[in-house]
């Protein structure tokens, strides 16, 4: 869906928010169709980087948000 502003990304600090269906509109990051961003986390291993990633995803807010909660768990 498009149009719903998204809330949160500000709060993220120790991940990396790609934007990839999202639309900056009077200065509001807005869903824009398709998958919508993707969060990247480093660490001193995957497992911890894995959970700084899913803890990041829980400060995004938007109206449908929906995601992944099986990526990363086979590496």
């Amino acid at each position: 869906n498009k149009g719903f502003v998204i809330k949160g990304i500000e709060n993220i600090i120790n991940s990396t928010v790609f934007h990839a269906g999202t639309l900056l509109k009077d200065n509001n990051v807005l869903t824009n169709g398709g998958r919508v961003m993707s969060v990247v986390s480093s660490a001193d291993n995957f497992k911890e980087a894995l959970k700084q990633s899913y803890e990041s995803i829980g400060l995004i807010e938007f109206e449908g948000k929906i995601y992944r909660k099986d990526i990363g768990f086979d590496l």
